[in-house]
């Protein structure tokens, strides 16, 4: 069995490679190796017994290449964080997604199954609880509240302070970000073009996913990486709002063990799921287990600043994927233990956040909160 992985290089992917290994089958890695993730080009964790080919979702030429003969995708390839290369994401994630589908209709090529991921981005705010009116999930925070240092969404039909809860599948489609918009577009794109050309397709979203072989170069995604390169380089990490906003924060390895287990269930096809491990983790308390597996000081700066069309309180809900006989087996501690040791092990890293953060809050992408005499 050929089984393609696009995206292979990256944190999500070269797990999915290094698991599909162990099972013997042949693998083959789709990735450009952006130069903003990977500017030391192919990275020294893709395996000598897998196929590789670099090269772009987006060209046609690549794809018909890299498709033929394969059983089975995992499409991992996708452009993320927060920047300000808006069309980027659309093209990457939307377009890309789109041409795999019409490649493999203009070719006939027979694929056994798809499973792609999806991201928590695109609910936007989260499910919460009312006193009063029950489970709801709040639109997304206006500019005005954010500025006004209001970071808590309010029920929209009374305005009391909202309980956050855990979010489902069945939550609405909120996200309103260009990252949340291009993988919402690229989930529903595989879901209804699979079901067009009969072929079974799942599409996974993931909460907040860290690990090793996450980027210690790319200064717009992942949290873990980004706090981990300014606190060794002493350097303290800007927080946003004031810290007490939340997330679900799951290991690599868990997330990569999902994408197998809803390649090989036949009750996942044509379905999407959460997947995630349903703790609440607030900014600043992953800050400190950071620090603390470095045996750092938790050194932090919160100067008031916020991301518009960020979210406040999103934890998953994975009760459906759970019942498929998933479950995460990586406490945060641990897995953070786990990361730790992986960039000690790369050696000095320069941190590139903070000159990346001067040109988002230049273009806006950041702002700076006032609290109104």
């Amino acid at each position: 069995m050929t089984v393609l992985v696009t995206g292979g290089a990256g944190l999500i992917g070269s797990h999915i490679v290094d698991a599909l290994l162990k099972l013997g089958r042949h693998v083959r890695i789709l990735d450009n190796l952006d130069e903003q993730t990977h500017p030391r080009g192919r990275p020294p964790w893709i395996p000598a017994e897998a196929e590789f080919v670099q090269g772009d979702v987006r060209d046609v030429e690549v794809l018909g290449r890299v498709l033929e003969g394969v059983d089975e995708i995992f499409h991992q390839a996708a452009f993320g964080g927060f920047t300000t290369h808006m069309s980027t994401y659309y093209d990457a994630n939307a377009t890309g997604t789109a041409r795999i589908f019409e490649v493999i209709a203009e070719r006939g090529y027979e694929i056994r199954k798809m499973v792609a991921a999806s991201s928590q981005a695109i609910y936007g705010e989260g499910i919460y609880v009312c006193e009063d009116h029950g489970r709801l999930q709040p639109p997304m925070r206006t500019l005005d509240r954010l500025t006004a240092e209001r970071w808590e969404p309010p029920c929209p039909h009374c305005g009391r302070d909202l309980l956050p809860s855990l979010t489902p599948e069945d939550s609405r489609w909120n996200g309103e970000t260009p990252y949340a918009v291009s993988k919402l577009a690229e989930e529903r794109t595989v879901i209804g073009t699979g079901k067009r050309l009969g072929i079974p397709t799942v599409a996974l979203r993931y909460a907040v996913t860290f690990g090793p072989r996450q980027s210690v170069f790319n200064p717009y995604t992942g949290i873990v990486s980004i706090f981990s390169t300014l606190l060794l380089n002493d350097v303290p990490p800007v927080i946003y709002e004031d810290g007490l906003q939340t997330r679900d924060f799951t290991f690599v390895a868990d997330i990569a063990r999902a994408n197998l287990l809803a390649m090989e269930d036949e009750r996942a096809n044509g379905r999407v799921f959460n997947v995630g491990r349903g703790e609440a983790v607030t900014v600043i308390r992953l800050m400190e287990q950071i620090a603390a597996a470095y045996d750092v000081k938790p050194i932090y700066a919160i100067p008031g600043e916020f991301r518009p069309g960020d979210v406040r309180h999103l934890v998953h809900d994975a009760t459906s994927f759970r019942e498929l006989g998933w479950e995460p087996e990586t406490t945060l501690e641990n897995g953070l233990a786990e990361v730790a040791d992986w960039i000690r092990s790369q050696g000095a890293l320069q941190e590139y956040y903070s000159d990346a953060l001067e040109n988002l809050r230049r273009t806006g992408v950041v702002q700076s909160a006032h609290t109104p005499a």
